[in-house]
């Protein structure tokens, strides 16, 4: 990967720079060639730097590199290998320690040594295409915890490779990464990175992570990578004082030294206003699209990259400014990239494109539609449920576009850190109790039918309890236990995606939510395309424990509905209760605001969808 070499805004403090020779190779890090291996580091502050590692039985003395003037260090080392192991040392004043290379892109464990590393790899073939953004299904999924065949070690690439017929057959169609950049230790949930270039070990390293993004997309499945630059580490972390400078007792030259370093996780901030911090980040963000062929970046808490506190006025503009350049690029050069914010503030300046002053994501996570939803099924009592409040949750949007958010009713963040996955916060004694299968059901079925990107976590299609822990892989015992609610996901999901041609509306914009009882707590609403009556479909939701005949709705059009789909039909779960219900005929007589009325049949904490036949 190249690099544009910019002056600091600290002066090396050396006097010994040296020009840049035309036949020094560009790059950062570990630089391999025809005849050994060159290497680049930024250390502004250092004294003497020296390149150590398998080819010079790791002195000091043998590769002394030369000061670019810059801030940078450059050296090249003949006869060094793809596949040796190599530090800098680097000496400040009466200070010499050694330093894992910052662009390192492989490791071989958190507090080991950085590996010279290929970066050539046979794509032959790959040639995936990200679906349209209103076409996808996101997983989230977790590599250490979704498949282990070993129960005493962590998950790996080709464990989950495993799995994916798993996920082909429930019909998802982009997998969402949690952070696989090296971290410390083999258990991590990813969001403490030690080494953003390199790829987790314990997880198979940088080539496995190739192989699985390659098969994923053979699969049908693209790949989105989870990225954290709102801090580092805190542990494991060898950019900290990097190269022996550092004020107010701060991190040094990767990180704010002043107020402005403070995060929920340590003193660890980037300095987004420092250039080569900048470029680090930037660099880093390609590599996952360029070099391992990911089809998008989630990024990790951004309001703590565009405000200090993450959730005041206390702006950083230029973390602002960075996501602005990181986006705008990807955007351009990899049309079809898919750029998730997490936020969680309801931002719509997030997702407004960098040439009106956003930040240029394709959408975000949204929080005003995961908690008003949680809060509705979890309530024990059906009278505390809010129709009005689910009502905003299903029409929220950003920037009058549905899909500038992603929905849903589990993530990593909301089955942990104080809660626990659905069925568990609504039956923490039996979560597989009739009530919490079905009222997590329920929330997951209003993420798949309202407009927006929906999203599952892992295990959610087999109805996993407690709360996410690495340490916790999931059992896949249960993919026969709740065969019935897997198949339920993998309905919604084919009607989500409109996959046999008869939901169209599912895949469109727009939603009117003509139905509002919050007295008997049922809701119900339209979804639709651009001027596509046909493809019109009625949702109807009952968020009470009682069962309905002859409930009367407004509908599009009159004529005959088919039932699509019935999440209380005891073919998905032998505690449901199965209420005869059926297609209907709307005849012309206005309801709701809408041009004709049906009459329905439907059972408790039951989700309808009906389309034209």
């Amino acid at each position: 990967m190249s690099i544009a070499i910019s002056p600091t805004s600290s002066s090396p403090k050396s006097d010994s720079a040296t020009q840049i020779e035309p036949t020094k190779l560009a790059g950062m890090g570990a630089i391999p060639h025809e005849h050994g291996v060159a290497f680049r580091v930024w250390a502004p502050h250092a004294d003497h730097v020296s390149i150590i590692g398998d080819f010079n039985d790791w002195s000091g003395d043998r590769h002394p590199m030369a000061n670019e003037g810059n801030g940078y260090w450059y050296g090249d080392v003949v006869g060094a290998e793809v596949g040796q192991g190599y530090k800098f040392q680097i000496t400040n004043g009466d200070q010499t320690f050694d330093r894992i290379d910052p662009y390192a892109r492989e490791v071989t464990n958190s507090v080991g040594k950085g590996v010279v590393h290929d970066t050539a790899y046979d794509w032959e073939g790959d040639d995936f295409q990200m679906p349209n953004h209103n076409e996808i299904v996101i997983y989230e999924m977790h590599i250490g915890t979704f498949h282990r065949s070993d129960e005493e070690q962590p998950g790996s690439f080709a464990d989950t490779l495993k799995r994916l017929p798993h996920l082909k057959q429930l019909g998802v169609n982009v997998l969402q990464i949690m952070p696989v950049a090296e971290f410390a230790g083999d258990l991590s949930w990813g969001y403490n990175p030690a080494h953003i270039f390199a790829v987790e070990s314990a997880y198979g390293g940088p080539l496995a992570l190739k192989d699985f993004v390659k098969q994923a997309h053979a699969h049908g499945f693209a790949v989105v990578m989870d990225v954290v630059y709102n801090h580092f580490g805190p542990s494991d972390l060898d950019l900290w004082r990097f190269d022996g400078w550092s004020e107010n007792d701060k991190g040094g030259i990767y990180f704010y030294n002043d107020h402005r370093s403070s995060t929920p996780w340590g003193e660890t901030r980037p300095d987004y206003g420092r250039g080569e911090v900048r470029q680090f980040i930037y660099d880093n963000a390609k590599m996952w699209i360029e070099d391992f062929h990911v089809d998008g970046l989630r990024y990790d808490m951004t309001a703590y990259i565009r405000t200090i506190s993450g959730i005041g006025d206390d702006d950083i503009s230029e973390g602002w400014g960075l996501m602005q350049w990181i986006n705008r690029d990807l955007a351009q050069q990899f049309p079809n990239c898919l750029l998730i914010a997490e936020d969680l503030q309801k931002n719509n300046w997030l997702t407004k494109p960098h040439d009106h002053g956003g930040a240029g994501f394709s959408t975000q996570w949204d929080a005003a539609f995961v908690h008003p939803i949680r809060e509705a099924v979890q309530q024990i009592d059906d009278a505390h449920r809010d129709m009005w409040a689910v009502r905003e949750a299903l029409c929220h949007r950003y920037n009058d576009d549905a899909m500038q958010r992603v929905i849903y009713s589990e993530s990593h963040d909301e089955v942990a850190n104080g809660k626990s996955r659905v069925p568990s916060e609504i039956d923490v004694e039996n979560p597989e109790s009739a009530h919490a299968q079905k009222r997590s059901v329920l929330a997951a079925a209003l993420a798949l039918t309202a407009p927006g990107i929906p999203m599952l976590f892992q295990g959610q299609e087999l109805l996993e309890d407690d709360w996410f822990d690495d340490t916790d892989p999931i059992d896949w015992d249960r993919a026969e236990q709740f065969k019935g609610i897997k198949q339920l996901f993998r309905d919604l999901i084919g009607l989500r995606l409109n996959r046999e041609g008869k939901t169209r509306g599912l895949i469109g914009q727009h939603i009117h939510v003509h139905h509002v009882n919050d007295g008997d707590k049922v809701i119900a609403f339209v979804r639709s395309g651009d001027e596509d009556p046909e493809g019109d479909v009625v949702v109807l939701a009952n968020f009470a424990n009682r069962s309905w005949d002859g409930y009367e709705i407004g509908f599009p059009a009159a004529g005959h509905w088919k039932l699509r789909f019935n999440s209380d039909w005891k073919g998905y779960s032998e505690d449901f209760a199965d209420k005869d219900t059926d297609d209907v005929v709307a005849d012309e007589v206005p309801r709701d605001g809408l041009p004709a009325t049906a009459k329905l049949s439907f059972g408790p904490y039951a989700v309808l969808v009906f389309s034209k036949s």
